[in-house]
């Protein structure tokens, strides 16, 4: 009795037949699915990756928003260099700044030539950079406070620059801190102070600073500069006033120009 031959291709189209065959069947059913699970591993991804992003921007908008509502007087400093530096000339080369982020401040005098900078971070160092660390290690840049007697000897520095410092002092501490600004001083004092009505130290800024800001006006100031036996630097307002125009510049912040002591 014939034996009826076997049929090779209807064997392997027997999916029970062949193991190998069977796992590729069943990857091809479940395909859709894993296409969709990797689908949404992707845009869970891609989610969070726009909203680290995001909050990298938002500070970023933060810090813009705050410049452009004048409420940082220390970046007008560094817009203010080349003026300053036609202003006063040689008595740039020694300065020290008083104020919020002397790091930056200081770190963009000391790359101009033949120039010597120092800082007083008058508030709490929070999340500096090495640079910055580095400055404080040296001594460069200290944190003090500065309603007591600045830690340098009577005319240490030629010029002194203060911004967003003097905003948050009472004429109580002001009595004591201006004439240490003097002190310190041999050919000047510059003071960068917010105008009345902007917006300055929320939330934490108000923790971190102990007060907000007192705005004052420019008549507060020139009367509290006469009780304090402080003039004003008429040759230096006049070079001032004569370099911002030539360079179209025009303050954010009010600037003072005052004699050192004697």
């Amino acid at each position: 009795m014939s034996r009826r031959p076997v049929n090779p291709t209807r064997r392997l189209g027997d999916g029970g037949s062949i193991p190998f065959v069977a796992t590729i069947q069943d990857k091809s059913r479940n395909s859709p699915l894993l296409s969709i699970g990797l689908v949404v591993v992707g845009a869970i991804l891609l989610i969070g990756y726009c909203y680290s992003s995001s909050g990298g921007a938002s500070s970023g908008i933060k810090d813009v928003s705050k410049l452009e509502g004048g409420a940082s007087c220390t970046a007008e400093v560094l817009q203010a260099l080349p003026v300053l530096k036609k202003a006063y000339g040689d008595s740039l080369h020694k300065v020290l700044h008083v104020g919020p982020d002397s790091c930056s401040l200081v770190s963009s005098l000391l790359k101009e030539e033949d120039t010597e900078a120092w800082g007083i971070e008058p508030y709490e160092l929070d999340d500096v950079s090495a640079k910055c660390k580095k400055l404080v290690r040296k001594g460069v840049v200290r944190v003090a406070d500065i309603k007591f007697p600045l830690p340098y000897r009577p005319k240490s520095f030629s010029l002194v620059i203060v911004s967003d410092a003097l905003d948050y002092l009472s004429p109580r501490y002001l009595n004591k801190t201006l004439p240490e600004l003097a002190r310190v001083s041999s050919d000047g004092i510059v003071i960068f102070s917010g105008y009345p009505g902007q917006q300055r130290a929320r939330g934490g800024e108000v923790a971190k600073f102990g007060r907000p800001a007192k705005l004052r006006s420019s008549s507060w100031w020139i009367r509290f500069f006469v009780q304090s036996s402080l003039e004003e630097n008429e040759s230096a307002i006049k070079k001032f006033e004569q370099a911002s125009t030539k360079r179209a510049y025009k303050p954010a912040c009010q600037v003072f120009h005052l004699k050192s002591y004697p």
